[in-house]
């Protein structure tokens, strides 16, 4: 069915496109039809002290609202990330603001954390019927200083703790501004030490404890990945994605879409985030569980980053141009290759 339909919207305007395939998937969904198109393949995984129905999962930023929890669930994934949300609504970036490289199945965006806030996303949580693992992606306002990151992030982590499988803190989108100086020095350092702190208080209170994650760029050095691993392990962060966006543009530069500003993601980012996430295996030595994310748009992908040393995927991009089945296809070459 969506290689019917991926001609016609790989024509359409990036931004309309996916509102429009958001839209139709909620109406087949809401008619019984959706969980039927797509295998659901079951490999049952263990992470963060979570029961996982197999091992390949959404990342952020396609349902940043939590609009479409129950629609996406039916195509199969082993678990669902939504948002990134931040405290206060906000339109994001001016459009246009999504950009396709097709030839090289790549996307360029400087969406800018645009959503309805928290608020809204915990109402859409509420009413969703899913009940497997959700992960709930929180950030900062555009407006709020950097300095005074840590409140955005501990308003989010209050309200949505009560609603979140896990809970991943965003300090890697490269479309808000200064965001990225949160994951260097002194910074990364207050920002991670005032969130445990106040988690810790939410677990106490609530009696539960919800898995804390954080995701970083692909465009680190050594030194940075040392910092970042060592800062995880004395603050006992349960997990960690890798990676968001990168503002490289190797492998698209001859395409003029490459000049555009904002985040490259897709197939060229494959190499350089199991790169990353190899680097952060080595350093973490299975302290802090590993989520692979970035180019996995075949089977083949999802395994590179299980064998680098994730013991979840996550996809995004791969989607826009291979379509659901990928979903499938993932788990059972995770399954096939028995790296699970």
């Amino acid at each position: 069915m969506y290689g019917l339909l991926r001609h016609f919207l790989l024509k359409t305007d990036p931004e309309k496109a996916h509102e429009m395939t958001l839209s139709m998937l909620a109406k087949s969904q809401k008619m019984g039809v959706a969980g039927l198109l797509y295998d659901h393949v079951e490999l049952p995984t263990m992470c963060m002290g979570l029961h996982f129905r197999n091992p390949v999962g959404l990342a952020a930023g396609l349902d940043k609202n939590g609009e479409y929890i129950d629609a996406l669930a039916a195509l199969g994934f082993g678990f669902i990330e939504i948002g990134t949300v931040t405290p206060k609504p906000q339109d994001g970036n001016p459009k246009p603001r999504l950009f396709r490289i097709e030839e090289q199945k790549a996307i360029i965006n400087r969406m800018g954390f645009n959503n309805k806030g928290v608020d809204y996303l915990i109402n859409q949580v509420k009413h969703s019927q899913f009940q497997g693992i959700l992960g709930i992606n929180i950030g900062k306002n555009a407006s709020t200083p950097v300095e005074n990151a840590l409140d955005d992030y501990l308003y989010c982590l209050e309200r949505v703790y009560p609603f979140a499988s896990y809970i991943t803190v965003n300090i890697s989108s490269p479309n808000t501004k200064n965001l990225r100086d949160l994951q260097s020095g002194e910074a990364l350092t207050a920002l991670l030490n005032g969130i445990k702190n106040r988690h810790s208080q939410l677990a106490t209170q609530h009696q539960y404890y919800v898995p804390l994650v954080l995701k970083v760029a692909p465009d680190l050095d050594e030194s940075q990945i040392d910092y970042i691993a060592k800062e995880l392990i004395q603050f006992e962060i349960d997990g960690l994605i890798t990676t968001n966006t990168t503002l490289s543009r190797h492998g698209v530069e001859d395409y003029p879409t490459s000049q555009e500003a904002g985040g490259l993601s897709g197939s060229p980012l494959s190499a350089m985030s199991t790169q990353i996430l190899a680097q952060f295996a080595e350093q973490l030595d299975d302290k802090v569980a590993l989520i692979g994310v970035g180019g996995i748009d075949n089977g083949q992908k999802a395994v590179n980053k299980i064998q680098a040393g994730a013991s979840l995927v996550q996809l995004y991009s791969g989607l826009i141009y291979e379509g659901p089945k990928l979903i499938g296809d993932c788990v059972e070459s995770i399954e096939q290759f028995g790296l699970n």
